[in-house]
């Protein structure tokens, strides 16, 4: 794909964004693309270097902050009539307590995923006190002449280690996939506010 298929293509994938973003982002890209020319790659080349037209979208719109992207959507085109006011006025405990409801649900969502991953580091760290205290007890047993409960507590406390271990690799995955569900569903919102225009 040449320059400018690939800018064509990257100005109908951003329809919906704010006209001047547009604007930039595709001046941004096209200055890219001659500045690779320039240092001795084919233009296919240059394109390809930069990536998919898909994966530059979903970049740009994490990059643009909600507020704008709301704005830009319930910004009217036209003023308002007097007939869609008075919709607006009447029709506002219906679409309102819908629209608080669906705001509800989806924060209740997000608070659950991270309560989830935060019990999980929870049952880690009391994994590894547990651990270390076992570790301690075993030694406070032994010096008391007491060698079955010392070898007891001592082996719970490397089953202790291992499980803690391996938690802490779980631990680790699901935080990544929560960071990463967490901006799926904000690039999600975000392209929700984006106008699709054919």
């Amino acid at each position: 794909m040449n320059k400018r298929q690939f800018l064509s293509r990257l100005g109908r994938a951003l329809k919906g964004l704010p006209e001047a973003d547009i604007k930039e982002r595709v001046a941004f890209y096209a200055e890219m693309i001659d500045d690779r020319v320039e240092e001795g790659m084919s233009e296919e080349e240059a394109v390809l270097a930069i990536g998919s037209v898909d994966e530059i979208r979903e970049q740009i719109v994490s990059e643009i902050p909600l507020q704008r992207l709301v704005r830009e959507r319930v910004k009217p085109k036209r003023g308002l009539g007097a007939w869609r006011v008075a919709a607006l006025i009447a029709g506002f405990p219906l679409w309102f307590s819908l629209l608080a409801a669906a705001f509800a649900v989806l924060l209740s969502l997000y608070v659950t995923l991270w309560a989830l991953i935060v019990a999980l580091w929870a049952v880690e760290a009391a994994m590894c006190v547990c651990a270390a205290c076992g570790v301690i007890a075993s030694a406070v047993y032994f010096i008391e002449g007491e060698a079955l409960p010392a070898l007891m507590m001592l082996g719970a406390a490397f089953v202790l280690s291992g499980l803690a271990i391996f938690l802490f690799y779980g631990c680790v995955a699901a935080t990544k996939g929560g960071a990463r569900l967490a901006g799926r569903l904000g690039y999600g919102v975000k392209s929700m506010f984006i106008k699709k225009e054919n």
